[in-house]
């Protein structure tokens, strides 16, 4: 029930993403940037100084300084460690017992890390809005977009899009600033937000138009 070992893959480009069905667009003045669960527990099941680690890395720390430059909220979701079997629940049953309470583990690499003024909301459940604010801090910061980088893309970014979608809050999904256990399941999750709940857009085009 360990995480698997990732083997290193190319990150998509912008012409290898699917056809979105709606045309959204970032709004600075509408939107929350959520850096998902980039802790180093789930990073160090990838392969350190390749791609896709080394590109997603890189390109939310391009979109952290694009975000607070434009007065844009950033929200990080962070699992807890020495989690108990109750606040597990049905996650001990398919991933074991999670991250250890270790320090090294449970923090979020120096080049992406939480600065002042941005949020570190604990995480419990695939989406980010199980058991957290995050919706609360939405609707307080008068906010309706939620663009998503982290890991990984088919498990917790895509249920975190898909949830936002849910509460009519307009998700995007940064294909290149997302990573995941195969370039198979990367390509999955963002065919399925594509057509079901997201935008799929490139970390060059997020913020392009302000």
């Amino acid at each position: 029930m360990a995480l698997p070992a990732v083997a290193a893959y190319p990150l998509p480009t912008a012409d290898e993403l699917p056809a979105n069905r709606v045309g959204w667009t970032v709004d600075p003045a509408r939107a929350v940037l959520l850096v998902h669960d980039l802790q180093q527990h789930f990073l160090s099941a990838f392969p350190a100084g390749e791609q896709p680690l080394t590109g997603v890395l890189a390109h939310t720390a391009r979109l952290l300084g694009e975000a607070r430059a434009l007065g844009v909220p950033v929200v990080y979701s962070t699992q807890r460690g020495g989690q108990t079997a109750e606040e597990r629940g049905l996650q001990l049953d398919f991933w074991g017992p999670g991250v250890a309470d270790d320090p090294e583990a449970l923090a979020v690499p120096a080049a992406v890390a939480p600065e002042p003024g941005d949020t570190v909301l604990t995480k419990w459940k695939y989406s980010a809005f199980v058991r957290t604010d995050l919706a609360e801090l939405l609707r307080a910061w008068g906010r309706d977009q939620l663009v998503v980088v982290g890991v990984y893309a088919h498990i917790g970014v895509l249920m975190s899009a898909c949830d936002a979608w849910m509460r009519d809050i307009q998700a995007f999904v940064v294909a290149d600033a997302v990573a995941d256990f195969s370039r198979a399941d990367h390509d999955m999750a963002l065919r399925w937000a594509a057509g079901r709940c997201a935008v799929v857009t490139t970390t060059g085009s997020v913020f392009e138009e302000v």
